[in-house]
């Protein structure tokens, strides 16, 4: 092996090494929002439910008796759920659903602090075992911001939803959703998981087809224009930024991380 790839591969190790340790040290905690870093969710929903304040950060979150079972089967305390895509604990079962408690820092970036301008139900989607499907994409339940309907057209086969940022919101919207938007990428609209059909160069909207399946099973079929949403962008698009940010201290051999690095070692 050339002395390049030498020190290449003893960087990586060390770098995975010192990863891995920071990893086993954190899956003990809790993340801001009181869940653990572990539940991992696909964006298909398995039902729609309703929630109500208990306080000013405890939720009361009921399932539709319809689609109950699929929720509440074998639910237990400490199992995470996404509601309209926030990974929040069961602390608490009750006949028809849960109570879960919200932090400062989930109540601000998603709608459970502005629940006046939400859809009239939540979507909700038990987190993935193991030997379930992946049939959406890799959803963690951690919102990065919240956008709004812009419009919604119905067409042969879909529903063609535009969303945009909130006038208040639009600072977040550009650091945490902006850069992610990429045509035929990944997003998570109150835990849906949606293909970006179309967005504008700088990020400032995006569109999505809404199949309608998926359109009257999830709680994208009641929003109004002007609803708000909560957002999450796809994460191997937040790995993928954050490669590219990263320089390899200078070794005499290796050259920073860049797109045609990553090209040429076939990372894209």
């Amino acid at each position: 092996m050339p002395q390049s790839q030498d020190v290449w591969a003893e960087t990586s190790s060390k770098k995975y090494t010192l990863e891995k340790r920071q990893i086993t040290h954190s899956s003990d905690k809790s993340t801001n929002s009181g869940v653990e870093p572990k539940a991992v969710f696909t964006g298909l929903i398995q039902a729609l439910g309703t929630i109500r304040p208990l306080g000013s950060d405890r939720f009361d979150v009921s399932c539709r008796e319809c689609a109950s079972d699929a929720i509440l089967r074998d639910l237990a305390i400490g199992d995470s759920v996404a509601v309209d895509g926030i990974c929040l604990t069961v602390e608490e079962i009750l006949p028809q659903g849960f109570v879960a408690t919200a932090s400062d820092e989930t109540l601000y970036r998603t709608t459970l602090g502005q629940n006046e301008l939400a859809a009239p139900y939540v979507n909700l989607e038990t987190s993935v075992r193991v030997g379930s499907k992946l049939g959406g994409h890799f959803v963690t339940g951690h919102i990065d911001g919240i956008g709004c309907l812009q419009e919604s057209v119905q067409t042969p086969n879909s529903w063609e939803m535009r969303f945009t940022f909130p006038a208040s919101q639009s600072d977040l919207w550009q650091r945490q959703i902006a850069r992610y938007l990429i045509p035929k990428g990944s997003i998570a609209v109150n835990g849906v998981s949606l293909t970006i059909a179309d967005c504008d160069p700088n990020g400032s909207w995006f569109k999505a087809a809404v199949i309608p399946h998926s359109y009257a099973q999830t709680n994208l079929s009641h929003l109004e224009i002007g609803s708000w949403v909560n957002l999450e962008s796809d994460i191997l698009g937040k790995y993928v930024a954050k490669m590219l940010g990263h320089q390899v201290p200078d070794s005499g051999y290796l050259e920073g991380i860049s797109p045609d690095f990553l090209a040429e070692h076939g990372y894209v």
